[in-house]
């Protein structure tokens, strides 16, 4: 009895499944029919009809024929550029001794650069200076380094170096008056009535022709060894010697003195000119010397005048020597009148006693500096 109301149920189920079965397959063949002939219709009396068949249509066809939209292939990216092969100078090659070898030009060119850019030392004697070389010469750097990108293996290439003269001669010349001095002549004064001498001084000098041409081939040579150069000695051109002998002549006196080395040596007694004919005052040279000497008249003074030549000999004026300065007519001898000595006699000369005048003539030489005070 319970299982009565489900069998009903199910049965019930069934009919209704059943009928509404029925009902759609008679919906779909009406429906089929009607379009069948509505397409007949339209195609013979309406436009709209056609029109909305062909609407229809085209929808049911769109949704049935539709395809998945097609995938368009990526672009390929561009190769990529190989980067350029980087060219590089022989190895063992070298630009003025520096070595480029194995460098890419740019690389050569600052290393040429660098090394030529270096300061050039000058020593002169112990003391170190130092020269730019950019401001004085000009260096072709690419040309080298172009010349040496196809230069073979080890080879040296040389490098153009345009040196300009004048900064050159210039700077030299600034060396040459750092360090050069002149020298100095000793020099002889009459100080107090003795002779003063002032040694001589031994000047320095650089060759400066020599320091340029020397420093014009380091530069064009691209080396920075440095130039080494040594002062010369100039030697005075009148020493301390040159008045080894000095005679002083005292008219006030009549005295002769002989100095040496500065010293007073010896003195002697002479007669100096009369007061008509003075020993003219100042610093002379000895410039002659005569043994036995003949005396021969002045003919421009009047007390000579009627006289003649004297040979050597015992009535001699000049007795057995003569000195003569460089004063005119003037000069140291002996005499024939031993008894003027120490008297203002003579006629401007200085007269010695014969042994005396001798002796001196053997200790002094052309020359020999006489002050007359």
């Amino acid at each position: 009895m319970k299982r009565l109301p489900a069998v009903l149920l199910f049965v019930l189920g069934l009919l209704a499944a059943g009928a509404f079965s029925g009902a759609v397959i008679a919906e779909s063949t009406t429906s089929t029919a009607t379009t069948t002939a509505s397409t007949t219709t339209a195609a013979v009396t309406t436009t709209t009809t056609v029109a909305t068949t062909t609407t229809a249509t085209t929808t049911a066809t769109t949704t049935t024929t539709k395809a998945p939209p097609v995938k368009k292939p990526k672009p390929k990216p561009p190769p990529a550029k190989k980067p350029p092969r980087q060219v590089t100078i022989p190895r063992g090659v070298r630009v003025a001794g520096v070595r480029v070898g194995g460098l890419r030009p740019t690389e050569a060119v600052t290393a040429v650069r660098a090394a030529f850019a270096r300061p050039l030392a000058v020593v002169v004697d112990r003391n170190k200076l130092v020269l730019d070389p950019t401001k004085v010469a000009s260096a072709y750097v690419s040309t080298a380094v172009a010349r040496a990108r196809v230069a073979p293996a080890g080879t040296n290439v040389s490098l153009v170096v345009a040196v300009r003269g004048a900064p050159v001669r210039a700077w030299v010349a600034a060396i040459h008056d750092r360090f050069a001095r002149p020298a100095a002549d000793a020099s002889l004064q009459l100080r107090g009535g003795a002779p003063f001498i002032t040694r001589e001084k031994v000047g320095r000098t650089v060759d400066a022709k020599s320091l340029t041409r020397r420093v014009i081939s380091a530069l064009r040579a691209n080396t920075r060894l440095p130039v080494r150069v040594h002062t010369k000695v100039v030697s005075p051109t009148i020493t301390a010697d040159a008045f080894a002998s000095v005679i002083v002549i005292n008219r006030s006196l009549n005295r002769l003195y002989l100095y040496s080395t500065g010293k007073l040596w010896r003195a002697f007694p002479v007669a100096t000119g009369q007061a008509i004919y003075p020993t003219p005052r100042g610093e002379w040279h000895i410039v002659v010397k005569y043994k036995n000497p003949w005396w021969y008249p002045p003919v421009q003074d009047d007390w000579a005048k009627g006289l003649k030549p004297v040979p050597p000999g015992p009535d001699n004026p000049l007795g057995t020597r003569w000195m003569g300065l460089d004063a005119p007519g003037v000069g140291i001898h002996g005499t024939d009148n031993p008894a003027s000595i120490g008297y203002s006699a003579s006629h401007g000369c200085v007269r010695m006693q014969v042994p005396d005048s001798e002796w001196l003539f053997d200790h002094v030489d052309i020359g020999t500096t006489v002050f007359v005070v």
